[in-house]
């Protein structure tokens, strides 16, 4: 079985972060732990785990404040969802082209 998260722990350690840039970014819903009644300790799906990341580079490394990270994620979560979106539409018009294909191949057989 996959793992599909990490535990607090697991991503304090991983990243070298401490409570209180979780808690900001929690506070903030730029990410949301796992949590539940059978659940022990918070957990972070990869998602979660992707938009810390992100969070943490934004923020350290390139010095962008608490509101541009939320606006940046919001904007890469828009654009990856528009590519899903193109993705499907070039599917569709590749099919309908295809069967444009093999009709105009059958009649030409005939």
């Amino acid at each position: 079985m996959t793992k599909t998260f990490l535990t607090l722990r697991e991503v304090k350690e991983h990243f070298e972060i401490e409570d209180d840039f979780l808690d900001l970014l929690e506070s903030e819903e730029i990410i949301c732990p796992e949590c539940g009644q059978e659940v022990e300790e918070k957990r972070f799906p990869f998602s979660e785990i992707e938009k810390l990341r992100l969070a943490k580079i934004l923020m350290d490394e390139m010095g962008v404040n608490l509101a541009g990270v939320e606006v940046i994620l919001r904007l890469r979560q828009n654009m990856l969802e528009m590519r899903r979106q193109f993705d499907a539409i070039l599917e569709d018009i590749a099919k309908v082209f295809k069967e444009a294909m093999d009709t105009m191949k059958k009649n030409s057989w005939q």
